[in-house]
């Protein structure tokens, strides 16, 4: 068991990936702007987040936690001080508070600009994917973090499938569900350290795509 802090507690992704923590025995601090919209669960501890706020601040609240999940967004109203520097203020405030496992919640061909063109879905959220792009290389290039990026393709409310296809492909998309599993899942597996892992939906299942990351 571990203690996980998030980043982004509230939002859709966030509440899946909170359940399935608490499922594997994990207790989970929640960061969230509006605290009182994240999941009410036993072993979760909302707590007050403000990715406008010092990193001094931040590093406060992620203080005893073993692992920092970043999977906040501003859904395009806040790009610049929530998806890219709130997400550098993260980095910054694990390092300070000691944590080394961070976990990333991307975009798919973030790392890839001259990719977006070529999917309607990423033109047309080409802001974000800017955003996405300065924050993913600054947590390779620029931090001593353990990290892992979940890059997925597009993300719909339908229900699990609980399989997928990591790698580079055509822009495909990914229930919310099956994003969170396999943010959960890559918290135990020291082979996803270091790696950047695009995912898509597909016929493996998530375990088992999780274990075979190289």
């Amino acid at each position: 068991m571990s203690k996980v802090f998030v980043a982004g507690g509230s939002g859709r992704v966030a509440t899946d990936l909170i359940k399935d923590l608490v499922t594997a025995g994990n207790d989970v601090v929640a960061g969230a702007r509006h605290p009182e919209k994240v999941i009410k669960l036993a072993g979760v501890t909302p707590v007050n987040l403000d990715l406008h706020s010092d990193v001094a601040k931040i590093a406060t609240l992620m203080a005893g936690s073993d692992t920092v999940y970043f999977v906040a967004g501003s859904r395009g109203k806040d790009l610049l001080q929530t998806d890219a520097m709130g997400a550098v203020k993260t980095m910054l405030a694990a390092q300070r508070a000691g944590v080394k496992r961070y976990i990333m919640l991307s975009s798919m061909y973030a790392l890839q600009p001259e990719k977006w063109a070529d999917y309607p879905a990423l033109a047309s959220i080409t802001d974000y994917n800017i955003a996405k792009f300065f924050a993913d290389n600054y947590l390779i290039s620029n931090t001593n973090l353990d990290y892992t990026i979940i890059q997925p393709a597009s993300l719909t409310e339908k229900a699990a499938t609980g399989k997928v296809t990591f790698g580079a492909g055509n822009d495909t998309t990914n229930p919310i569900s099956d994003v969170a599993q396999v943010l959960a899942d890559v918290l135990t597996a020291d082979n996803t350290i270091g790696k950047v892992i695009m995912m898509r939906s597909g016929d493996t299942p998530i375990a088992d795509a999780v274990a075979a990351v190289k």
